[in-house]
This record gives structure tokens, C-alpha cells and sequence, in this order.
């Protein structure tokens, strides 16, 4: 009985140890560097985006409470006048 115990831990082992290794074989291939790219690529625009939302609903909020809903003033108009 003992015997049939440890040679079950023993297979469950091996199977937990064959998936882990076949994991990382297909994450150190091609195709899972170019997938573990593509994600980080896309949590960085996700991430600029998200702080380009808050910069412009930041600066309405400022622009709100100071009174200055007006456009700027660019150089060139300024030189006009």
C-alpha cells in the first residue's frame, strides 16, 4: 500500500514537472517572446492613455475653477497685437 502511495506522488510529480517545463519552452520560444512583448506594449499604451484621461480632466477641472475657459494665447497671436 505504501508503495502504491509514493509511486502516485512520484507520477503526480512528474506530470506537475512536465507541464512547468513545457510552459516555459513555449514562453521562451518566438512566439512567446513576442506575445510576452506584445502585453507589456499594451499595458504601456493602456497606462498613457489612461494618464493623457486624467492630465486633460485634471486640467479642465483647473481651468473650471480659475475662471480661464479661454484658449491660449499662441505666439503668433501675440505678435499680431
Amino acid at each position: 500500500m505504501k508503495r502504491l502511495v509514493w509511486m502516485g506522488i512520484g507520477v503526480a510529480i512528474g506530470v506537475i514537472a512536465f507541464r512547468k517545463v513545457s510552459e516555459a519552452q513555449s514562453n521562451l520560444g518566438p512566439e512567446g517572446l513576442n506575445r510576452a512583448v506584445s502585453r507589456l506594449a499594451d499595458g504601456f499604451y493602456d497606462f498613457a492613455d489612461a494618464v493623457r484621461s486624467g492630465m486633460h480632466e485634471r486640467e479642465t477641472d483647473l481651468r473650471t475653477a480659475l475662471g480661464v475657459d479661454a484658449p491660449a494665447v499662441t505666439s503668433q497671436e501675440a505678435a499680431r497685437r
